[in-house]
């Protein structure tokens, strides 16, 4: 049921009193009104009565001035009596450059679009949009972030998009959203949660920093990374850096796995075994090889081409005239290239064919626009829709200006490979409270899960306080209905763990 737009100044939920504007400029001084609607669904076998509230939240610099619209749809709970004790979680994508769109209706929202699990392309419309019967809104109230740039977030006044483009500007303003978001709905001291998926767990990692870093605490219970990456230099192909080649090993033999690229005693002992198998060559022998370099002893240059031959499921006339060191875009483009095909790198399990069966890279990727249609369609068909949102703007899943204008420097001065992992080992030493979950795609090519152990193995993390899970799908795992609810179980555990 739809409330009228003058029912909203009576209720406790609005976002802005100052949001009655409805049809700004990009960069007006005024926010977007909100529209406030009432439903229900049934999750986990409950119903679960809620209010969403979307609208836009004008955010002020320090003059006073308006600085940003963060667009947002928030998830109340409404058949159970409030509580300042019911845990919030703030949601948001990566990109850097996307809207919360993909974790929006994939996974946590009470919607979700239904796309094909076996990685088969999604076609065109009619797609269907369904109740999400794993939503995690029955154990936590939920905010889905679009920061600047994305969705229907924009700068404001006399600030630019390019204002807030970086990894220290975004958390910077994500940070005081948080903040007013707080004050508006008195939760302050309701357990506070931050989910993040690919570079949003960077954002995440940094968001954290920002939010209890100094005498003005945010303090945050937990972080639910999703497809992580906080360590760039793993993802960061260059000359004598060899993260890569050894973080991405292990999802190259769960993809050679997949496609029945791997020997016949291979393939009996089970993905997860040539999984672990691979991740002890990798480590060992494999990461040794690469640091001798030139060093390396011939016969011992044979034994590991011959092991990595085995796990990528690469010919070893190939791996010689690549040196050992497979890209992940050049592993997409050769595991498959006797049948004409290539595999996604968002997840690997998807193929697709490219106008030139014999070029070096992939046309685009399969796992990418295997999904992108419906999703699209869905969060415009339901935003204006079923939440009666009417702004004309246009909504941005995902902005190449955003990305190709991010600033990646960082206050410790890494220009090139941003960290920010370290942020997450400070939280759990400075917050006896705070739990890291992660959630690892076998068929991730693109934040790979033996890159995110690396990660979390180093830079001050107590592993005791983060838990590891993984599952048969990619990037997007959600998209995988086993998977999907085995992640969704996982994640409801982690709320609940914090109460025990």
């Amino acid at each position: 049921m739809r409330l009228p737009l003058q029912c909203l100044l009576l209720g406790s939920l609005l976002l802005s009193l100052n949001a009655v504007a409805a049809k700004p400029a990009d960069n007006a001084a005024t926010a977007d009104a909100s529209v406030i609607t009432e439903h229900q669904v049934k999750i986990n076998g409950d119903t679960v009565r809620y209010r969403a509230v979307a609208g836009e939240t004008q955010l002020s610099d320090d003059k006073e001035q308006p600085w940003a619209g963060i667009y947002s749809v928030s998830y109340f709970r409404t058949d159970i009596r409030p509580s300042e004790y019911r845990p919030v979680t703030f949601v948001f994508n990566g990109g850097p450059g996307s809207a919360s769109v993909w974790l929006h209706l994939g996974l946590y929202g009470p919607k979700r679009i239904e796309v094909p699990g076996d990685a088969k392309d999604d076609g065109a419309a009619p797609f269907r949009l369904i109740d999400n019967t794993h939503s995690m809104l029955d154990v936590s109230d939920l905010v889905f972030i679009d920061p600047v740039g994305t969705g229907y977030s924009r700068a404001m006044g006399e600030y630019q998009g390019k204002d807030f483009w970086g990894v220290k500007e975004d958390a910077r303003v994500l940070a005081e959203f948080v903040r007013v978001w707080l004050n508006e709905h008195d939760r302050w001291n309701s357990p506070k949660y931050l989910a993040g998926e690919s570079y949003g767990t960077a954002r995440a990692a940094a968001l954290v920093n920002q939010l209890q870093g100094g005498w003005t605490d945010i303090a945050v219970n937990g972080v639910m990374l999703i497809s992580s990456i906080l360590d760039f230099s793993h993802a960061r192909y260059q000359p004598g850096n060899h993260q890569p080649y050894i973080g991405y090993l292990p999802t190259m033999a769960a993809t050679a796995f997949y496609h029945g690229k791997v020997s016949a005693a291979d393939n009996a002992m089970g993905l997860e075994a040539f999984v672990e198998a691979s991740r002890q060559f990798a480590l060992n022998d494999y990461a040794l090889a690469l640091l001798a370099g030139s060093r390396l002893d011939p016969k011992q240059y044979q034994a590991v081409r011959k092991q990595l031959a085995r796990f990528t499921g690469l010919d070893e006339a190939y791996l010689d005239r690549v040196n050992l060191r497979v890209s992940g875009p050049r592993f997409s483009k050769q595991l498959l290239r006797a049948q004409d095909l290539t595999v996604g790198r968002l997840d690997s399990r998807y193929t697709g064919k490219d106008y030139d069966a014999g070029g070096e890279y992939a046309d685009n990727d399969p796992s990418g626009y295997g999904i992108d249609a419906a999703y699209t369609a869905a969060i415009n068909h339901y935003l204006r829709g079923e939440l009666g949102v009417t702004t004309s703007r246009r909504f941005n899943v995902l902005s190449g200006d955003v990305y190709s204008n991010w600033n990646w420097e960082m206050d410790n001065g890494q220009p090139k490979y941003v960290n920010v992992a370290p942020y997450l080992g400070k939280a759990q030493r400075e917050n006896s409270d705070f739990r890291i979950f992660v959630a690892n795609g076998y068929f991730d090519l693109a934040t790979p899960f033996f890159a995110t152990e690396n990660t979390i193995a180093d830079n001050g993390i107590d592993a005791k306080r983060v838990e590891m899970q993984y599952y048969p799908s990619g990037h997007m795992m959600y998209v995988e209905p086993q998977s999907l609810a085995k992640l969704a179980d996982d994640l409801r555990r982690f709320y609940q763990s914090a109460e025990e």
